[in-house]
Parts: structure tokens; sequence; C-alpha cells
């Protein structure tokens, strides 16, 4: 029935980088299946290649929906270095995914929208805090610590809001 809630305040254990990759689609016509079904079918199939490969750099992923019309998944990469050699790596699912999407884009008319946003947060760049929540976001994918060991506010986890810290605000 769902993943063990942890009582109390928990934070991501992860402090170091994090690449967060926002992928998702949108369903412009509902009625040309061939046109959104196979673009819908390829996310899967990547994430369970890279769920299945340790070393891949995926740290965890959520599956959401974006609309009435549109699906969207929040990807955690221990970097974007590996992320990018996901993408371009020829004997991976992502490729030939990308190649036919491509493919159906042009010949589908606008029947089916694609979108991505990449962000690389530096360490010190990210906090993140769980109450009484079952393993979610960045603590799903990288783990969960008791705020207190990172630090009771929001203020204290982030290291560019500590001059004292040796980082600064850009």
């Amino acid at each position: 029935m769902g993943a063990k809630v942890i009582e109390g305040r928990m934070t991501a254990e992860k402090q170091d980088e994090v690449t967060v990759f926002l992928i998702g689609m949108r369903i412009n016509s509902f009625w040309r299946l061939s046109s959104w079904w196979p673009v819908y079918r390829a996310m899967p199939k990547m994430l369970r290649e890279l769920s299945q490969d340790p070393d891949s750099g995926l740290l965890g992923f959520r599956l959401l929906l974006g609309g009435p019309r549109g699906f969207y998944v929040v990807q955690y990469w221990s970097s974007h270095e590996k992320l990018l050699a996901y993408a371009s790596a020829p004997d991976r699912e992502h490729r030939p995914a990308w190649a036919a999407f491509h493919r159906r884009l042009r010949a589908g008319r606008g029947r089916v929208g694609f979108w991505h946003e990449t962000y690389v947060v530096p360490a010190g760049a990210h906090e993140a805090v769980y109450v009484n929540m079952p393993p979610f976001g960045l603590g799903e994918a990288a783990g969960v610590v008791p705020v207190g060991r990172r630090g009771d506010r929001a203020g204290d986890r982030l290291a560019l809001a500590d001059p004292s810290r040796g980082h600064h605000r850009p």
C-alpha cells in the first residue's frame, strides 16, 4: 500500500552536486494514437535500462501527470556528464527512441509535443525537508537523514546562505 511513512523531519542526504532533469510530452491529438503512443511507451524502457545500471548516474525518478494532456518525469542524476553520456550513447535505448520520435514529430504535424529542462545544482545550492512523509523526491532518490544532521533550518542546509562556510551567493 505504498512506501512507509518516516515520522519526524527528514532531509535529503545528498549534499554534493545534483542534476535535475525534467522531461515530458503533451498529447495534442488524443485520437491520433500512432503519433503519441510510441513516445509514451519509450520512456519506461529507458528508465528500466537506467535503473538496472548502477553506473548510469540516474539516482531516481518520479512519473507525474502534467495536466489532462501530458505526462512528465522528474529525474535526479549524479552529474550532468552522466546524463549527457546516456543521451548520446549509440548502444543505449535513448538514441533509437530519439530518432524514432523525430521521425514521428515530422510526420505528425503537431499531434504530440515534447519538452525537457535540465538544472545542474551545485553542492550547497539545494536543500529539502520531508515531514511525516514516505521517501519522496531527492530524498527518495538519494536517501534521507534526520534534519538535525544537516541543520535545523533551510538556511542552515544551504551552504550558499552561510558566508562562514566559505561560500557566497552568486
